[in-house]
């Protein structure tokens, strides 16, 4: 593991949002990732208390330079969720202190402008294979469409954030707008395959009793990974 590399995990309505009664019910994951040497950090999802986001980097010493969004969700970048507003990208490139793009797969920055409202010149963005520095740390970004057309994960230093792609138990839902469980079961078996089963997966929500878990045990104990073909797969999870 790399020393210089920066790393947290933080719940929504536990770690931050303490009274914010959606990130509560939602449990998502935000991550901070950045290079401690240098003081630069990435937010990955930054939702609901933006504010105390940059406020527990500061704590441990790092700037919030960048944004990484899995996918344009407004439990994930903010925007309108069921009639309730959540904090998102917007409130945090509105801060001063913040300069920050966001990076984001081609294919999903129509629906980040939508439901968040930000512009083009607030976004970057990527082809799957693209690296985004943060001081010395890379992380690799991975487009996983099946959950949205640009949902993507990031892989840093032995590490796999996985947004709603792919859970401890489970996976994304493939029946809201732009989902397709057949680009999921790519996802899954094709575009994740090649990462090392000691990987840890960082997932996008709290869904299981653990916050993450190596990436072998997760292929042996979730039931997406149990179907042997394509068409078991999609008979299992096709909507």
């Amino acid at each position: 593991m790399d020393d210089r590399l920066y790393f947290r995990q933080l719940l929504a309505g536990r770690d931050f949002a303490r009274r914010d009664p959606v990130a509560r019910q939602m449990v998502n994951f935000v991550y901070l990732v950045g290079d401690r040497a240098t003081g630069e950090a990435v937010v990955v999802d930054p939702a609901y208390g933006v504010d105390e986001l940059v406020e527990i980097a500061g704590s441990d010493g790092m700037r919030i330079t960048g944004v990484l969004a899995t996918h344009y969700h407004p439990d994930h970048v903010g925007g309108d969720l069921m009639g309730w507003g959540v904090e998102g990208v917007a409130q945090l490139l509105g801060r001063a202190d913040v300069a920050a793009k966001v990076h984001v797969q081609a294919p999903e920055a129509f629906g980040v402008k939508r439901v968040t409202g930000i512009s083009d010149s607030d976004l970057v963005e990527h082809t799957s294979g693209d690296v985004v520095q943060v001081g010395a740390v890379g992380i690799t970004l991975i487009h996983t469409p099946g959950h949205t057309p640009g949902s993507q994960c990031f892989l840093v230093d032995g590490r796999l954030v996985s947004g709603d792609t792919l859970f401890l138990d489970g996976c994304g839902r493939t029946d809201l707008p732009g989902g397709d469980p057949e680009q999921l079961y790519e996802s899954l078996t094709t575009k994740l395959a090649a990462i090392p089963d000691d990987t840890v997966l960082y997932p996008g929500h709290l869904y299981s009793p653990e916050p993450s878990a190596p990436l072998g045990d997760v292929r042996r104990r979730n039931v997406v990974f149990r179907p042997r073909t394509r068409e078991q797969w999609l008979m299992m999870f096709g909507h």
